[in-house]
Order: structure tokens, then C-alpha cells, then sequence
């Protein structure tokens, strides 16, 4: 048994740890089987209840179904899973950033059931949130069964991102584009591949089990040269309606936490509150698929009036259930969001221009899709090939790059850093692979301190400092008082040549009339990016690191540099 053991355990090393790219290929693609069928169990789980829901609605009392979807998700979140409400994806990406791709293995399963609860209930957010947060945590999770390190973790983690979102939406190179683009952040070669593979086994997985082409079916589109500057100027409205919608989010998420309510409370009036919009409007509803296939297909009733209280009224509602307590994502919201700005624009014009020769309502419907996406998430190329590869819209590619462009640019002019980042950004916690950033926050305080200093007494006479001048390396000397050791200052070579140029006066100094009492110091809770600005700033190749007045050690540049180094190698090598 033990000879077949270490068979097993030989065949292995010489396939996969010779191979670091075999080895994140194959687990690449078990990470996207597995992110793609839970993808496909949440869809297919969303549908049924909302079907089975769909006769309730019709009721008076119907605007309670999304206040009791989000109390038990909440509750659920809180009480047993143990994590925030939200919609889950700057977690991923502070995973990847700060720890390395870690996530908890109940991760895979929570917010797939948190979300559930939230969107078959009518709560406004979308799937495509949730099984990002959810095949992340898969491909973290084989990553830590395979003991590997943190580069292929992070790989493995966008390996698990590109098999949901290519599940979710069958749309393979969407859910490559929006992992690279979003969660990781960086175009590597050694991570394109496998992260490629396991997008291709998510889309299979939702094809096999979902035999369709696309998400959205609709007619072929004409776009012409007469569309172009209209493209222009639906790309600058999305990208407001973008800033409006991300400003929302924040602004009343905000709110709901200064409320003193406690949480499953929030939940409850922010379900309410939705279920109430929901009657006059049941576009708010839910994920909102089926309008969004009725507006591309050129089947939409609703009049410019409405169309545009309807964009003011899923931004309200999908800012009230993910910011009140609920669970979602914001694909989906975007992208009903941007069909109604897009059939709002193309009705504009042809209520102000009955004449104009421009391309149907559906093609505005997509264009102002891609101008949501990538206005709000600032990831351009995601914009583009996610609403491409969901409605098959090929022949509308061109426009579809003018907006995704204007909207995204115009988008981080007003607002520098998108949905996903700014929480993050704001808290100090953005910070990606092989960045100042993230190196210096790997580096800790405890590994730079040299603590094999000479102490002196301040009450020394400068002819015994000379003595131990002469037997020491050091170029700074820190300075303790006699009684209660209490760090008092330090004494630098290089401002005391005068007094060592005098022999005269080695029996008439003390080293309290000499030290510099006045050093800047360090402690061991400070940041190692705020430790070097203040070195940098007073002009310091050392620094004392002092706590509870004792002094601790040194910090010197040349240690940090070197720390720096490898830490820079060790997070950027590719083999």
C-alpha cells in the first residue's frame, strides 16, 4: 500500500509540480466544472420560484414577499453563515489583493443561498454576484487542498470567477475579460490560459444542462453611419445614469446603517419598500430578465415617461435591497437599467426628430446595456463582449465600443474608481499583486527590526562613549535612562565630531547634552508604507521603533529595500 502511495504521490510531482501550467490548467478546469454548476443551480433554482411566485403578486399583499426574502437572508447571512449582506465581490478582490486569493470554503455555498432567498422573493439584484463569490471560493478552496502557493491561488480564484459568469450568462469570453479585467487586475499570460479553459468548462456546463444559444434572442439589427454621433450622446447619458446609479448604492446603503434598526429590521423596511414600487411597477422585480428581452426585441409598451421613471425606479429599488439587508449582484440591475436608458434615448430622439434614420429600439436597448456595464464597473472590455455574447448582437460591435468607451472614461472622470473598488479604496484595502501597496503590506514590522543595538546611559561622560565608539559598527546609538530605562533619544556620529575632535572636553559632556531628543520614532502598530514616509520625510536611513516608551530596536532602508526585493520576486515569478 505504501509502494502504490508513493507511486501515486511520484506520478504526481512529475506531472504537475514540473508543470506549473498543466497543473493550473487541469485545476483550472475542475474549478470551472464546479463554479458552472452551481451557477446553473442558482438559475434554474430562480426560475422555478419565481414561476411558483409569479400567480402571489397579483394580491394586495403581495409587497411583503420581498421584505420576508430579505429577512431570511439576512438572518441567514448574519446569524448562521456569519457574513455581511451585500453583493460579495470586493471581498473576492480584497482576497486576491491583500490575502492571496483566501476565502472560506462556506463561501461557495452562502451567498448562493443568501441571494436566492433575496431575488425569488422579488428583491431587486442579480445571480451573477453571488456565483462569482461562489466559484472564487471553489477555486480557492482546491487551490488550498493543493497546498499550492499564492500565485496559483489567485489564479485558481479567476479560474472559479470565469467559470461562473461564463456560466451564468453562456458567455465564455465575458467570464474571461470580467476575471482578468476586474478580480484580478492584471494581464498575465501564465494566468489567460487556465483561466480561459476554465471559462470554456463553465459555459459547457451550462450548455449541457441548458441547451440554449444565447441568453437574450432578438432580430438582426442595421446599424448605420447616422447612428454614430446618437452613440455618442447615449454613451455620456449612460454614463451619468451610471455615476446616478453608483452614487445611489452608496448614498442609501449609507443611510440604512446611521438607522437605529437592527439588521433583520432594515432587511424587513427595505423589502417593503420594494414590494411597494413593485406593484405600480413589476419591472423592478427580481432579476428583470424578461424585460430586458422584451425591450431588445422591440416588444416594449411602456412610453418615454414611464421608461424613464422606470430607470429612477430600479436604481431606488436595487439601492434599498442590497444596502437595506438583501443579497445580490448589480449585472443584472445594469443591465435592465441600461435597456431602459437605451429605449428612453432612442424614444427621445424620435419624439424630437420624427424623421431620424437611426437603428431600432433594441439596438439602442443593447448599446445602453454596454454603457451600464461599463460605466458602473469601469471595465470596458467586460461591457462589451458580456452584452455581445448574451444577445448574439455582433452586428452591433462597433457602437457598441464607442459607447462602452465614452461611458467608462466619462464614468471614472466623475467618479475615479468604480462600484467594486471604491469601499476598498476608501478603506485602504485596494492594493494588487506586485504593487507598492500589496508588497509593503506583506512586509511586517517584526521581520525589519534589528534589535542587536548598544544602548548608552544618558548620563555617560563622553570619554567612555569614545571607548565604545571604537569597539562598534554602529553609526546611531540610542539613548536610555539609568533608572526606569525609558528611551530618551539617540546620538548619531555624524553631529558629534566637533565633541570628538576636542579631547579637552571628553570629561566635561554628558551624552543627555548632546543626543537629539527631538528623533521621530516608530512602533510596532504603525504601517510599514507610513513608517518609510516618515523616514522619507525627515530625511531618516534609520529609525527607532519605540513602545510603551521602551526601546524596541531599529529600521534601517537597506533591510527594507532587500525584504522588498523579494518579496517583489516572490510575488511576480511566474514559475
Amino acid at each position: 500500500m505504501q509502494t502504490i502511495k508513493n507511486t501515486y504521490k511520484a506520478i504526481y510531482y512529475r506531472l504537475f509540480r514540473l508543470d506549473d501550467r498543466l497543473l493550473l490548467i487541469v485545476a483550472g478546469s475542475v474549478a470551472g466544472i464546479c463554479s458552472g454548476l452551481a451557477a446553473v443551480a442558482l438559475r434554474l433554482s430562480l426560475e422555478s420560484v419565481l414561476e411558483w411566485l409569479h400567480p402571489l403578486r397579483h394580491y394586495w399583499w403581495a409587497f411583503v414577499l420581498p421584505a420576508l426574502g430579505a429577512l431570511f437572508s439576512s438572518l441567514y447571512l448574519e446569524k448562521i453563515s456569519k457574513e455581511g449582506a451585500g453583493h460579495g465581490v470586493p471581498e473576492v478582490i480584497y482576497a486576491v489583493s491583500r490575502y492571496g486569493g483566501l476565502l472560506r470554503l462556506r463561501s461557495s455555498y452562502s451567498r448562493l443561498i443568501s441571494s436566492f432567498l433575496t431575488i425569488s422573493s422579488g428583491g431587486s439584484a442579480g445571480p451573477e454576484a453571488p456565483v462569482v463569490m461562489s466559484g472564487s471560493a471553489i477555486g480557492s478552496n482546491i487551490a488550498k487542498f493543493l497546498v499550492l502557493n499564492d500565485r496559483q491561488r489567485i489564479t485558481l480564484v479567476g479560474c472559479g470567477t470565469a467559470g461562473a459568469v461564463a456560466s451564468i450568462f453562456n458567455a465564455p469570453i465575458a467570464g474571461l475579460v470580467f476575471s482578468i479585467e476586474v478580480i484580478l487586475g492584471e494581464w498575465k499570460f501564465v494566468n489567460i490560459i487556465p483561466i480561459a479553459i476554465a471559462a470554456v468548462a463553465g459555459a459547457q456546463v451550462s450548455q449541457a444542462i441548458i441547451p440554449e444559444q444565447v441568453l437574450f434572442n432578438h432580430q438582426p439589427f442595421n446599424t448605420m453611419a447616422s447612428d454614430i454621433l446618437p452613440s455618442l450622446c447615449l454613451a455620456i447619458f449612460a454614463a451619468l445614469i451610471s455615476v446616478l446609479f453608483t452614487k445611489s448604492l452608496r448614498k442609501i446603503g449609507g443611510v440604512a446603517k446611521k438607522i437605529s434598526l437592527p439588521f433583520w429590521g432594515r432587511a424587513i423596511v427595505g423589502g417593503c419598500v420594494v414590494g411597494g414600487i413593485g406593484i405600480f411597477m413589476p419591472l423592478v422585480l427580481g432579476e428583470g430578465y424578461h424585460f430586458i428581452q422584451s425591450m431588445i426585441s422591440g416588444t416594449f409598451s411602456m412610453g418615454l415617461f414611464l421608461t424613464f421613471l422606470a430607470i429612477f425606479a430600479k436604481i431606488f429599488a436595487t439601492a434599498m435591497t442590497l444596502g437595506w439587508g438583501g443579497s445580490g449582484g448589480i449585472f443584472a440591475p445594469c443591465l435592465v437599467i441600461g435597456s431602459l436608458t437605451g429605449v428612453v434615448f432612442h424614444k427621445a430622439v424620435l419624439f424630437l426628430i420624427p424623421s431620424a434614420n437611426i437603428a431600432s429600439e433594441g439596438a439602442y436597448a443593447l448599446m445602453g446595456m454596454t454603457g451600464l456595464i461599463s460605466g458602473v464597473m469601469q471595465a470596458p472590455l467586460t461591457g462589451i463582449f458580456l452584452i455581445v455574447e448574451i444577445t448574439g448582437g455582433y452586428d452591433t460591435i462597433l457602437p457598441l465600443i464607442l459607447v462602452s468607451s465614452i461611458s467608462s472614461t466619462m464614468s471614472h472622470y466623475i467618479e475615479p474608481a468604480s462600484f467594486y473598488f471604491k469601499d476598498l479604496i476608501e478603506r485602504g484595502q485596494f492594493m494588487r499583486p506586485g504593487t507598492d501597496a500589496r508588497i509593503l503590506s506583506d512586509l511586517r514590522l517584526n521581520e525589519l527590526i534589528e534589535t542587536d543595538y548598544t544602548r548608552v546611559s544618558e548620563n555617560m561622560v563622553f570619554r567612555d562613549f569614545i571607548d565604545i565608539i571604537k569597539q562598534s559598527k554602529q553609526n546611531l546609538f540610542p539613548v536610555i535612562e539609568d533608572e526606569t530605562e525609558i528611551f530618551k533619544g539617540v546620538i548619531q556620529l555624524s553631529s558629534i565630531r566637533k565633541y570628538a575632535l576636542e579631547p579637552g572636553m571628553y570629561d566635561m559632556v554628558f551624552l543627555n547634552q548632546i543626543m537629539d531628543a527631538n528623533v521621530v520614532t516608530a512602533s510596532l502598530e504603525d504601517d510599514l508604507e507610513d513608517v518609510l514616509d516618515s523616514m522619507a520625510l525627515n530625511n531618516m536611513d534609520t529609525i527607532p521603533v519605540v513602545e510603551h516608551d521602551r526601546f524596541v530596536g531599529m529600521i534601517a532602508k537597506p533591510k527594507v529595500l532587500d525584504l522588498y526585493r523579494r518579496e517583489l520576486i516572490l510575488q511576480t515569478n511566474i514559475q
